[in-house]
């Protein structure tokens, strides 16, 4: 599945909100067609949306007619500024646009940063790539012979570029010959676990079901359920996970039927440079909500109130899957040793 391709001259990319209806492909030339993507939700997932930005950075290098260095640096500052503001909780897109950036202030030559710009993006998907595949590797190793693993939202290869963070195992189990089942969440409001997930899971011939949300605690106290593997939006340094809304209560239910709850995220979605309490939490249009296509279905009238993410606290956390292995608690020490 060929999700993200750079052609040489542009990104092109599938068009999410057409999944699994149709396979529509978009193609972004300019610096606002990337915002637009991002913001509309055209690419989604932490880890995705971090390599978009990254070609959102060198696209737009290699748009700048100035040939004063200063003046170049000035608009690669403000495509930054710009670009960071289209999704504020995912940290991915934070390290991947500065990693991009640095590159370019590092050069001599505008010609160079321009050349520069497009190698790191591309270094970035190449990493990207690597880190999933080795995120699957040590989770594969957590998971048993006839587990079923409870996933939420997506965080397979459409949230990455390939094989994805919380998928990542699961995909690896079945490679390896394993029977792994999954049980997805709808995951409202944009449905991408019934959506994505289970779309991609099929496509894998790995057995899916697909649940309300709301279903979670019925299940697992139906002993349905084995584990659970989610992903991760921003992982900060003292082990609190930011991830779609819905996360944080399938921890709780979790700890309560005595579940290992784990975590599957690159360290590029590692913030250990801001306190748990200063995220900000991003809420998005409440149409999403209010609207189910072009249907109202919610009370006119009525308030609507829409975040898209939530906050797991470590305590409820059994262990976090990174490309650099599995870490454990206390998480605070764990995640400075994985860093230092």
């Amino acid at each position: 599945m060929r999700h993200i391709e750079w052609t040489g001259k542009c990104l092109k990319i599938i068009d999410q909100r057409k999944l699994p209806g149709k396979v529509n492909y978009a193609y972004l030339e300019n610096l606002e067609e990337f915002y637009k993507a991002i913001v509309e939700m055209k690419v989604r997932g932490a880890p995705l949306i971090g390599v978009v930005g990254a070609f959102a950075i060198a696209v737009l290098a290699q748009k700048i007619g100035t040939e004063n260095k200063i003046e170049f640096l000035k608009k690669i500052g403000e495509g930054v500024n710009y670009i960071l503001g289209s999704r504020p909780t995912a940290y991915n897109l934070q390290y991947c646009v500065n990693f991009v950036y640095k590159k370019i202030r590092e050069c001599k030559s505008i010609e160079d940063m321009k050349r520069v710009s497009i190698e790191a993006a591309q270094e970035l998907m190449k990493t990207e790539i690597e880190n999933s595949r080795r995120i699957g590797e040590y989770g594969e190793t957590l998971l048993n012979e006839g587990d079923t693993v409870l996933t939420h939202c997506n965080a397979g290869e459409l949230a990455t570029i390939a094989y994805g963070t919380a998928l990542a195992p699961i995909r690896i189990a079945h490679e390896k010959g394993k029977c792994v089942y999954v049980i997805a969440t709808e995951t409202r409001p944009a449905q991408q676990g019934a959506r994505l997930t289970a779309w991609e899971l099929l496509k894998e011939k790995i057995p899916v079901t697909v649940i309300a949300d709301t279903a979670v605690g019925y299940v697992m106290s139906k002993r349905m359920v084995d584990k659970v593997i989610v992903g991760a939006d921003r992982i900060t340094k003292e082990g609190y996970v930011f991830n779609k809304i819905g996360t944080y209560q399938i921890a709780i239910l979790a700890k309560e039927h005595n579940l290992p709850f784990y975590v599957a995220a690159p360290t590029s979605t590692f913030d250990i440079n801001i306190e748990h309490d200063k995220v900000v939490i991003e809420e998005r249009d409440t149409n999403e909500i209010a609207f189910v296509g072009r249907k109202r279905i919610v009370a006119k009238g009525a308030k609507v109130y829409n975040p898209v993410f939530d906050k797991t606290p470590p305590t409820l956390i059994r262990a976090i899957i990174t490309e650099k292995g599995i870490i454990y608690p206390p998480f605070e020490k764990s995640i400075s040793k994985l860093f230092s």
